[in-house]
């Protein structure tokens, strides 16, 4: 299975639940996914009209704008009431699998960490390693 992830998001966001949704995409957009030509740094999830879209997704040299996601509106409502909880909250996409017939995208619901979290992550990210 081919996993890309999105390694930015754990830094720079608290994550919290985990949701898997289906992604509706062209031919040319699958080829480029299946090669590992992808890229989920920069990108973000937003609501409109009840429905999620996937925005700044970099498939090989070109960005991606809008590529809807499939998710159940018991999902999204759910989404939409914890973002209204939490209001510095954004829908941030972690992981992308592609090694089966579908193309999911893993995405979770993050809360931005200040400059003292990333170091302190940084701090146990080294002494896990044995650094310290």
């Amino acid at each position: 299975m081919n996993t890309i992830v999105n390694r930015r998001a754990t830094y720079d966001y608290n994550l919290g639940d985990k949701l898997s949704v289906g992604m509706v995409l062209t031919g040319p957009m699958v080829r480029s996914i299946r090669d590992h030509h992808v890229q989920l740094k920069g990108s973000f999830i937003t609501i409109k009209d009840g429905e999620l879209w996937l925005n700044n997704l970099t498939l090989g040299s070109e960005t991606a704008e809008n590529i809807k996601l499939l998710a159940t509106k018991k999902q999204i409502n759910s989404l939409i009431k914890e973002k209204e909880k939490l209001s510095s909250a954004t829908i941030v996409p972690v992981k992308l699998h592609s090694g089966s017939r579908y193309i999911k995208l893993d995405i979770a619901l993050g809360t931005g960490k200040k400059k003292y979290d990333k170091r302190q992550s940084i701090k146990e990210k080294d002494i896990n390693r044995g650094r310290y």
